[in-house]
């Protein structure tokens, strides 16, 4: 690892250690359904989202002050130390709820034109640099997120989620957000 890389990581650490940890927990884990786990999310994502709450694109007060001071290195570096980090696969609270959430995250619903989600997240809801990681994501922050997507509140993202959330119904979002939690 590089002086600079070891500088980047060591800022990070402080960063997290001074203000993330009170609600993303210490190692990105959270322990509350609003806050959303970081551990193993894209550094890239991580980055993004932050600079969307820096500008105010993505809507928090609490965030736009946590991040008000950030640079992008800073954000990026984030990002890696978070994406470093893993959360155990824990079972699914209700079976019965995410095997409907995994049939829809798999092959979609062609009674209602929701797309499956796999197009986009990956087999493994695993997600990609500028799509976020799904898998042990909170299936309350999950739900939550959706339902911004179908209301238009949440816009910093991509528009094809408003499109696929309106499209969901509220079993359909909580199905799915069921199955990714614990994958």
């Amino acid at each position: 690892m590089s002086a600079f890389a070891q500088a980047d990581e060591a800022r990070a650490k402080k960063i997290a250690g001074g203000s993330c940890f009170l609600c993303h927990g210490a190692q990105g884990e959270s322990t509350s359904e609003v806050f959303p786990r970081l551990a193993g999310q894209h550094a890239e994502y991580i980055a993004k989202q932050l600079t969307a709450f820096k500008s105010g694109q993505r809507k928090s007060t609490a965030m736009v002050e946590m991040v008000s001071k950030l640079t992008p290195d800073e954000m990026l570096a984030l990002g890696k130390y978070y994406e470093k980090m893993s959360i155990p696969r824990e079972e699914p609270k209700d079976p019965q709820l995410a095997a409907m959430g995994r049939y829809i995250f798999h092959n979609g619903n062609k009674f209602s034109g929701v797309p499956a989600c796999v197009n986009c997240h990956g087999t493994n809801a695993e997600g990609a640099a500028n799509l976020p990681r799904l898998a042990t994501q909170f299936s309350g922050y999950i739900h939550t997120q959706l339902k911004s997507f179908n209301k238009r509140d949440r816009t910093n993202d991509n528009a094809v989620m408003h499109v696929v959330a309106e499209k969901m119904t509220e079993l359909e979002m909580a199905a799915v957000a069921e199955y990714v939690s614990s994958k």
